[in-house]
């Protein structure tokens, strides 16, 4: 993907930002400082003290034919972390699969022993130079990449980065969930290029590179295993109590007076830790665990449920795309990435499907904080000549995937679970969603368990299915609740149902046009179908369902099914009620 380096001429005046207009925004769209924009520190479960810099803000861009060498002049400036499809980036221009994207920005450092540039996310291929050298590139939309620039750094003063990336959108090979080039239905506005934060930061020569953790709540432990680049011992501190072991060997840390995590009473615990050489500390960073079990268990009727620390828990929740009439992708401040759980939680679910989606880090985090479970699904792989989406049905056959599919499935998705495995938040890992793309589940199912063997693993959401494969059998149905079967070896899960639409003027993306699997021009009587949804899945229960997923948290531009509006400005019922009626739901499996 390498291409010719040609510096360019920079727009010698600087427009100010504005947010293009033309749709609904967000409240917060407001707060959005371009200075600053999504200043908190990015990763939270791994917090390093030293000095670091955020990188966001206002950056030069261009959009050219992807075959050709690098622009010799700037088009004009854009917000980042914000796609410049999106309205926040000040942008609002698409980016094609014929086209190469380019981004150019300087910033004043002094690098350290070793300098890293970290990149939450950019969608999807990138390159990346540092003052005029290639430091990099990395491939996938969805996960965080590292580059270590020490090399490629001046002692100090200014430092130059540019990128250059490339998205196929619905035309590739590659991830890409719900984006497509021609947004209608079900499906949403194409992005590319950086929507997440980049930042930098010095650490020392030998470093921390990571840390996973696996809770006993029987033991009341949790063993941790930290990484490093150096060192000879890593010492782990957490409620006054420390052990030490080698980097790479677990070091096991009994909590005294230990708590579980639920979502009621979320206890999470800070960690310490430390990598040491001859006794000295040569890094150390603060993150945190949680005391938490997922599994599975017989109720005294015989149907297979699901339980959170060894007692069952009906998981109830809203199928939650991610997306923002603003930002697309990234929520326009962290106030308001935080917000969408919060309501969920207020509504009295207790779940969150993640669909075909991930979320910033911050997003996991806040879960963590808040005590909200979370399915994680794997974003699809894009539908076109050479991917061919085949619905076949629940005892179908499968996609003979390419080798070059296969292969970047594996790669992302196994980017996906170890990146975010550390969340105790998460509890089902869904490597399929439908017959979108589907492949070789036994396969797949068994690969994520290797990554992930602490956690349930639903072969496929509503997709093709193979009997005993993985934990959950997972059906969908529009509008009601309803299952074609149940399974006796599985817990049986309502994955998708509902789509009740309400389209509230003044709230839409688009005034005409809007769709819902069923339509209703009134709160009261969007409130009655929930209900009658609602009291039809309680039925499912007696039956053996032990969870259910409603769709969905909002709309999404054409899509007016949202519990709430996509500006989260109306909730489209009466806010006690929906709360007791899915208090209920979930109160229902235990009576």
């Amino acid at each position: 993907m390498a291409a010719a380096l040609v510096v360019p001429v920079s727009c010698s005046k600087k427009p100010s930002w504005k947010p293009v207009e033309g749709h609904i925004m967000t409240r917060w769209a407001q707060d959005v400082n371009p200075s600053s924009p999504l200043p908190e520190y990015p990763r939270p479960s791994m917090v390093r003290e030293g000095k670091w810099k955020n990188l966001n803000g206002l950056w030069d861009y261009a959009i050219v034919p992807a075959g050709e060498p690098a622009p010799e002049q700037f088009q004009g400036k854009i917000l980042v972390p914000f796609a410049p499809e999106s309205a926040l980036s000040g942008v609002g221009r698409k980016v094609t699969p014929e086209d190469a994207l380019w981004y150019e920005t300087s910033f004043s450092w002094k690098k350290g022993e070793k300098t890293l540039l970290h990149f939450g996310a950019v969608d999807n291929e990138a390159e990346v130079w540092v003052n005029g050298e290639l430091a990099g590139s990395h491939s996938g939309g969805y996960t965080a990449f590292t580059l270590d620039v020490t090399p490629y750094l001046k002692p100090s003063g200014k430092q130059t980065l540019r990128l250059r990336v490339l998205d196929g959108s619905d035309d590739g090979r590659h991830p890409r969930g719900k984006q497509v080039l021609d947004p209608k239905g079900i499906w949403y506005t194409a992005l590319s290029g950086i929507w997440q934060t980049v930042w930098v930061e010095n650490v020392p020569k030998a470093d921390i590179t990571g840390y996973t953790y696996v809770s006993d709540i029987v033991d009341g432990t949790v063993t941790v295993t930290v990484n490093a680049n150096g060192g000879d011992e890593v010492e782990v501190c957490s409620e006054g109590v420390s052990v030490t072991a080698k980097p790479g060997e677990p070091a096991v840390l009994a909590i005294p007076n230990p708590e579980l995590w639920t979502p009621d009473s979320p206890r999470l615990y800070d960690l310490s830790i430390s990598l040491k050489e001859g006794g000295k500390t040569l890094d150390s960073v603060k993150g945190y665990a949680a005391l938490r079990k997922i599994s599975k268990c017989r109720d005294n009727d015989g149907h297979l449920r699901m339980a959170l620390n060894g007692k069952p828990l009906f998981q109830f929740g809203p199928l939650d795309q991610g997306w923002w009439p603003d930002g697309l992708y990234t929520a326009p401040t962290d106030e308001a990435l935080r917000f969408d759980i919060e309501k969920t939680k207020a509504f009295g679910f207790n779940m969150i499907r993640k669909h075909v989606k991930v979320e910033p880090e911050r997003w996991y985090y806040w879960c963590d904080v808040l005590g909200m479970l979370v399915w994680q699904d794997m974003p699809s792989i894009a539908d076109n000549s050479g991917v061919k989406w085949d619905y076949i049905g629940y005892d179908g056959t499968f996609w003979d995937a390419p080798e070059d599919i296969r292969e970047t499935y594996y790669h992302e998705w196994g980017e996906i679970v170890s990146q975010f495995k550390n969340h105790p938040s998460i509890v089902v890992w869904v490597p399929f969603n439908e017959a979108w793309a589907q492949f070789d589940n036994e396969k797949v199912v068994a690969f994520t368990r290797e990554l992930d063997p602490t956690r349930l693993v639903n072969q496929a959401s509503g997709g093709n299915y193979v009997k005993g494969c993985g934990d959950i059998y997972d059906y969908h149905h529009y509008p009601n609740p309803e299952f074609a079967f149940m399974e006796e070896d599985q817990v049986n899960a309502m994955g998708e149902y509902g789509g009740i639409g309400f389209p509230v003027k003044g709230h839409l993306w688009n005034e005409d046009g809007n769709w819902g699997y069923i339509r209703y021009e009134s709160s009261a009587d969007v409130l009655n179908q929930y209900t009658e949804y609602a009291r039809m899945l309680k039925d499912l229960i007696r039956q053996g369902c032990a969870a259910g997923i409603y769709t969905q948290t909002t709309d999404v531009e054409g899509e007016v099914n949202g519990l709430m509006t996509y500006d989260r400005e109306i909730v489209k019922m009466d806010e006690a009620a929906l709360r007791e009626v899915n208090l209920s739901v979930i109160a229902a499996m235990n009576r």
